[in-house]
């Protein structure tokens, strides 16, 4: 997923890309709003400051709403009610305070992608390949180097969820909610025996990759 990071300090702009980029995401940087409303179409979802050097970020994503319902999260210092409220009816997604948790930052992330682009269960004959492995969603066939590899629906509902977003961190509450219907009430421990399994089904090492304390990657 490609996110565009509108930071004008250095440090914590440099922080945010680095640690998104740990979590599978191709984050770059912006240090204006002009860069941003000029740039927009290259990214799936924006982090937005309001302190920018060329005006307020408001004012930036009032102008970027007439053009682009890119998801945006709005992370400033600015921690008041009233820019809460102004910022979630100008148009964005949602409004964290700095500094972040950086857990949390990820999953509001997520839901916000989420809800403008709901993984299509119904029609989802998209086929997704990955080296030589090969996933089609419609079939539900999964192949390792074109030979069938024989997984359980749970299995494969966990390969459906991961593919969606490839090269992206999935939390584990997220993959437990889409794969037992509860991020609270299923119990952690299968969905980590269900990965060992499919992992071992799969037989490529690294296709699965662990993001410790938050969740799992599908390739790179």
């Amino acid at each position: 997923m490609r996110l565009g990071v509108v930071e004008d300090d250095d440090d914590v702009g440099d922080a945010l890309v680095e640690v998104l980029g740990e979590y599978g995401y191709r984050a770059e940087r912006k240090t204006r709003g002009a860069d941003l409303l000029l740039g927009h179409r290259r990214y799936d979802a924006v982090i937005l400051d309001l302190g920018l050097p060329d005006g307020d970020g408001l004012d930036v994503l009032r102008k970027l709403r007439e053009v682009s319902s890119v998801p945006v999260v709005i992370l400033t210092a600015r921690d008041d009610e009233r820019s809460v409220v102004r910022g979630l009816r100008i148009g964005a997604d949602d409004y964290l305070v700095k500094p972040p948790r950086v857990a949390e930052l990820i999953a509001r992330l997520e839901a916000v992608v989420r809800r403008v682009n709901p993984i299509d269960h119904a029609g989802a004959d998209r086929v997704v390949v990955t080296g030589d492995v090969r996933v089609d969603l419609g079939a539900r066939e999964v192949t390792v180097a074109d030979l069938p590899v024989d997984l359980t629906q749970k299995e494969f509902e966990l390969v459906e969820v991961l593919v969606s977003r490839p090269g992206c961190a999935v939390s584990r509450e997220m993959l437990m909610d889409q794969v037992w219907g509860d991020a609270f009430l299923a119990v952690s421990r299968s969905l980590d025996v269900h990965i060992s399994t499919l992992r071992g089904k799969l037989g490529r090492p690294g296709l699965i990759t662990t993001i410790r304390g938050f969740g799992y990657r599908w390739g790179s």
